[in-house]
């Protein structure tokens, strides 16, 4: 290996390896509250039901492929179009 190469690999893992380090800060984080299993159960009213309303579908739009159609005087040619169903 060459000396550049082990510099820079130093260079390079020494801010992850001070970020690993536990420091007071880190020991502050962290809330420990022994009184919340003690308290007692709360008694929450219920709300009412809420009524479902209908609401009808939302229309999408649907390719109608290009077809013949049977009419009184003979077939007719219907070219492809859009339908909201």
């Amino acid at each position: 290996m060459n000396i550049k190469q082990i510099l820079a690999g130093g260079a390079l893992l020494l801010p992850f390896a001070v970020t690993s380090i536990p420091s007071q800060a880190s020991a502050l984080q962290v809330i420990v509250n022994s009184h919340g299993l003690n308290r007692p159960a709360q008694i929450i009213a219920e709300k009412p039901r809420q009524v479902r309303r209908y609401t009808p579908p939302a229309k999408k739009k649907v390719l109608v492929s290009a077809h013949w159609e049977k009419t009184n005087h003979g077939r007719k040619w219907v070219a492809a179009h859009y339908v909201y169903r």
